[in-house]
């Protein structure tokens, strides 16, 4: 192969001029205009290998566009039959524990996102972070690292991994920037992660050297999720990402990221909801916890009903850690439930708190798009660098996807991912019904002893139908 040949290129010639797949089209587009360095990559090219490290990265990327499960998969699809080559290649390059999975997500982060300050028209720009994790599922004992953790949806432990991932949201779309993979050592000694003796033996293990960039995954596997999210934070900073508010749930709300938002010298805050528990606050009301504060609050009429929202709230200013905050209590009804956000913004009321909360909605939305149309958590790699890469493609993929959204109007992610589905099916009828047209071709001319080649030609002359299917699959030959 061409070492200049341009693959997302040749996507786009053969589907030009092609009204119905605007959506790929779209897709390829955007994937053409994006530039991504080797040296960002990090990875070395194999002198074997007749694809560049960046070839490799566009076919992965392209993979679940073309319904590609996987690298197994890969020469079977109607994209192996324009770009041969054989699945090493692809598991070669997602094992590869030194490629910068984090600078090519950011690198790739910054272009979509100058496009869109470029293209943008709206007058109110608050930006948000989210920190959130969610349950990663496995079913076998052979990956590396893999173990039992607890899983708050389903309240027992499950095999498999936590992701953590940080996302970043303007008011309409949402891209995500980062992720650590996390496990949890377990309680018991006798059964480190929750697996038993014969388990923990069946997992593959390799040898990581320091100097690689998979080490420092590694190292944040059993790291604590606060000091991972904190670094995370500081990551973006230094990336060049800016923020108004840092959004999370009552797990992540505690002093130590609250100590580090306000820090920053933009001028960021943290919006969190915090747990109806122990935790004490020092307000004017004395050191309460936020069950106190709110019988407090009740007893001296300090419950309003806001008709905007739908809910009765209550405002106290209190201090945590000697960090002067608001807490926002919200209850549905007069017989519901408290809850309560914690806020280090002090000009914030109670209802434009709960609006930009609301926000960290979409981080749920992405969790659950990517599993659904990206097989987030899919990945049947044993090598833990290979669980990175597999979360990594997952995040370059949404983050494209929902760039495109935004201008193509597409009401969700899941209706983007089906329409580019259903166009990308092109490449592979085209090429099953001409092959069934040669093979029927061919039996006719062993009947009537003719040549299968001119009889081949008398048919498409006179057809424009199979004609045109003859030029769509001349289209993958030649590139093939």
């Amino acid at each position: 192969m061409n070492k200049n040949r341009h693959i997302i290129g040749e996507l786009q010639e053969f589907f030009a001029n092609n009204d119905s797949s605007k959506a790929i089209n779209s897709i390829s587009t955007i994937m053409n205009s994006i530039r991504i360095q080797s040296k960002v990559i990090g990875s070395v090219k194999n002198p074997n290998c007749k694809f560049t490290c960046l070839q490799v990265l566009q076919l992965l990327v392209l993979f679940p566009f073309f319904s590609i499960k996987n690298a197994a998969n890969y020469s079977s699809s109607a994209l192996g039959k324009i770009f041969v080559c054989h699945k090493d290649m692809f598991y070669r390059f997602m094992n590869d524990g030194n490629i910068n999975w984090r600078r090519i997500i950011y690198s790739v982060f910054r272009q979509l996102y100058s496009r869109v300050k470029r293209r943008t028209t709206l007058k109110s720009d608050i930006r948000c972070v989210i920190i959130d994790d969610t349950d990663l599922p496995k079913t076998g004992f052979k990956t590396e690292k893999i173990g039992k953790v607890f899983s708050h949806t389903q309240m027992k432990p499950i095999l498999g991994f936590k992701a953590m991932f940080l996302c970043f949201t303007d008011g309409v779309s949402q891209f995500l920037l980062d992720f650590s993979l996390h496990g949890e050592e377990g309680k018991r000694s006798d059964k480190p992660q929750g697996l038993f003796k014969k388990q923990t033996e069946a997992r593959y293990c390799k040898e990581h050297s320091g100097d690689e960039r998979i080490a420092r995954r590694s190292a944040e596997y059993f790291a604590s999720k606060i000091e991972t999210a904190i670094s995370m934070l500081k990551r973006s900073i230094i990336e060049g990402v800016r923020f108004d508010y840092l959004l999370v749930d009552s797990w992540f709300t505690c002093s130590e990221l609250l100590k580090f938002v306000v820090s920053r010298h933009f001028g960021c805050h943290l919006i969190g909801m915090i747990k109806m528990g122990k935790t004490k606050y020092e307000t004017d009301l004395g050191n309460k916890t936020a069950p106190e504060l709110i019988k407090a609050l009740q007893k001296s009429k300090n419950v309003k009903y806001s008709r905007s929202i739908g809910y009765y709230t209550a405002t106290v200013s209190a201090k945590i850690s000697s960090i002067k905050v608001c807490l926002f209590f919200y209850r549905r009804g007069k017989n519901g439930n408290w809850n309560a956000l914690l806020t280090s913004d002090l000009k914030l009321d109670a209802k434009e708190a709960f609006r930009l909360y609301s926000r960290r909605w979409v981080i749920e939305v992405a969790h659950k798009e990517m599993k659904q149309n990206l097989k987030l958590g899919k990945n049947q790699c044993r090598d833990f660098a290979g669980q990175i890469a597999g979360i990594s493609l997952c995040v370059l993929q949404y983050n494209i996807l929902s760039y495109v959204k935004r201008y193509e109007s597409y009401e969700t992610i899941g209706g983007l991912f089906a329409e580019i589905s259903k166009n990308s099916v092109e490449l592979s009828v085209a090429e099953k019904i001409w092959l069934l047209i040669v093979e029927v071709i061919n039996v006719i001319a062993e009947v009537l002893n003719c040549d299968a080649m001119v009889l081949t030609e008398q048919v498409i002359s006179n057809d424009k139908q199979i004609k045109a299917v003859k030029q769509a699959f001349d289209r993958l030959t030649p590139a093939a």
